[in-house]
């Protein structure tokens, strides 16, 4: 199967995002189009979502999905985040079968961190280098020479207070527990320097919204790791599961 542009949707906790891309120059070819996450994000709802946005589009090629969770050859492994009725749900098949369209699905934070590599901060990096994205949760992708490691899934280490990191410093818990800025940081950098104690990363680059915000809190972090702030922003999931879907294309085969 050859193309160029496909179309890149992001399954988000809030909203489900598209745009044709062109994975060549990693640029939406169209303005993004938004549908709200349905309540609750079943399999059903959410391909009904994904299939109205490609009839927006009148999109006749392939689809890349950003997904948010562990997804191995179509099949969701995982769901912290997203409704457990997606747990061994081939999401790729149900995709297709609801737009007749070949689809590719890819983890959120793999397909963010492949637009980065490809276009934003990590370009041209062939050391590792570590995406952490800041959110709802805390995703991560890790690359070393350039190449992804798939579906790892960092936001869930145990930290030494014995919980789990993305319930310690993700944006979310900033938020319900009526953190200030500075009393977040610290919990941050603890798991900064976790991942670096771990890892021994060459770059850290931080995306989610907080790559928005960095005044916020770097002054509080201490590792010793050079860390940039993701360039893709809101449209690396797009991009990203688009580029997935190119350097992916035996598996329509």
């Amino acid at each position: 199967m050859k193309y160029r542009n496909v179309l890149g949707i992001d399954f988000g906790g809030s909203g489900i995002k598209g745009a044709p891309v062109d994975t060549k120059e990693g640029s939406l070819l169209t303005e993004r189009y938004r549908i709200p996450t349905p309540v609750p994000a079943t399999p059903e709802d959410v391909s009904g979502v994904i299939s109205q946005i490609s009839v927006h589009f009148k999109w006749k090629g392939p689809v890349g999905l950003a997904f948010p969770a562990v997804v191995q050859r179509g099949f969701v492994k995982t769901a912290s985040n997203i409704d457990k009725s997606w747990i061994g749900i081939n999401a790729s098949k149900l995709i297709m079968d609801k737009t007749g369209l070949p689809t590719y699905v890819v983890n959120d934070a793999d397909a963010a961190g492949m637009a980065e590599m490809k276009f934003g901060a990590g370009k041209g990096k062939k050391g590792s280098v570590l995406l952490i994205t800041v959110g709802t949760g805390i995703g991560t992708v890790f690359f070393t020479k350039g190449k992804l490691v798939p579906n790892t899934e960092l936001g869930h280490v145990y930290l030494k207070s014995g919980i789990e990191a993305e319930d310690f410093a993700s944006d979310a818990v900033r938020q319900n527990e009526g953190l200030e800025w500075e009393e977040w940081a610290r919990r941050f950098n603890v798991y900064l320097h976790e991942m670096e104690k771990l890892f021994w990363p060459e770059l850290i680059i931080i995306g989610g919204g907080m790559s928005k915000k960095p005044r916020k809190f770097l002054e509080q972090i201490t590792i010793n790791t050079k860390i940039v702030m993701a360039k893709a922003k809101n449209e690396a999931g797009i991009i990203g599961a688009a580029l997935a879907t190119k350097a992916n294309r035996d598996f329509f085969r």
